[in-house]
């Protein structure tokens, strides 16, 4: 029956892909339509599916897209290809969404992405946006031969350990990794205020623990900085000022500017390694490395959720937020309950 369920998925995902324009270095569908999540967002077979068009050429893309599937653009659309890829590279995140489109019989959202943009947001963390949702379980349904992109993303999933490890103890389970792990993009984001369930983070990692195993478990074998029991599920890891200082060494390069910036007092003008050292020696790493992400998520959030009122039409941005504090608010029910 698994495999049956599987099938049936993989095939409702192709189907759905055959309706938008061929030119995609990366395409994937996540959130709780793909993989179960536990609370409000349990209802898997009406949830949302979530995609992710990654694109080489962005106007060519929107421009075959716009021929193909006008009507799921907001009034934008008029404005045409070039402006709608500005538009898409220039604010928010770097990603344009379009919402709540009925396609073969499912109700999906799905985000286009430049290429060199995810790139860069996988390796420096610049938005913390599509990077942050790739270091989550997803279904990558097409993908072309892109060293460059492969690299970034496995290098992601590496910075998100690290990063994950500095706000950890000194020995841990796998649970409390992936919650952290889970929670990177989530720092700061005022969707967390307003807008989605506060439970989040536990609801996407509880019910999807082999999954995260299955992302992380090859790097965390290879980790020399890490001893994991995988039978036991269990972790140790270096916490001394020299472990902490090779694992701030390696983060994405906006974070480490983050945290330099948080740290550095005024006139004081020292390099990025200056300061990441004397943080490795702090016992309050783990808190500055939060503060550094939250100085990331914060702003990007802001951008694309304001963003999203002109690319979904302030009609859908309605109906979305309106489902978004529905779930919130079962969430909340829930846990009172």
């Amino acid at each position: 029956m698994a495999l049956q369920t599987l099938q049936s998925s993989w095939v409702t995902f192709r189907k759905i892909l055959s309706h938008f324009p061929e030119e995609l270095s990366l395409a994937f569908v996540y959130g709780s339509g793909v993989y179960r999540q536990a609370g409000p967002s349990s209802d898997q077979k009406n949830a949302m599916l979530d995609f992710v068009f990654t694109v080489d050429d962005p106007v060519a893309w929107h421009s075959k897209n716009l021929k193909k599937n006008w009507s799921h653009y907001s009034f934008l659309k008029v404005l045409g290809p070039k402006i709608i890829t500005s538009i898409q590279n220039n604010y928010g995140a770097g990603v344009y969404y379009n919402s709540l489109i009925m396609c073969n019989g499912r109700l999906i959202k799905y985000g286009v992405i430049s290429t060199n943009v995810l790139i860069e947001d996988l390796l420096n963390w610049n938005n913390l946006y599509i990077a942050g949702r790739l270091q989550k379980p997803v279904k990558i349904i097409s993908m072309n031969e892109d060293l460059t992109l492969r690299s970034a993303l496995d290098r992601n999933l590496k910075s998100a350990v690290s990063a994950a490890f500095l706000m950890l103890p000194e020995s841990f389970s796998e649970e409390d990794l992936f919650i952290e792990i889970a929670g990177l993009s989530y720092s700061g984001d005022f969707r967390m205020v307003v807008g989605e369930d506060k439970t989040k983070v536990l609801n996407i990692v509880k019910p999807n623990i082999a999954h995260f195993r299955e992302l992380y478990g090859s790097i965390l074998q290879e980790n020399p900085q890490v001893v994991y029991k995988s039978q036991q599920g269990w972790l140790e890891i270096d916490k001394s000022p020299e472990g902490q200082f090779t694992q701030l060494m390696t983060l994405p390069k906006t974070l480490q500017q983050q945290i330099n910036h948080i740290m550095d007092p005024p006139g004081k003008n020292r390099d990025v390694e200056e300061t990441l050292f004397q943080v490795a020696h702090d016992p309050d790493c783990g808190d500055v490395v939060r503060l550094g992400l939250s100085a990331i998520v914060r702003p990007s959030s802001i951008r694309q959720s304001t963003k999203g009122i002109f690319t979904a039409g302030l009609k859908k941005s309605v109906i979305y937020s309106s489902l978004k504090l529905h779930k919130m608010w079962k969430g909340w029910l829930r846990k009172t309950s």
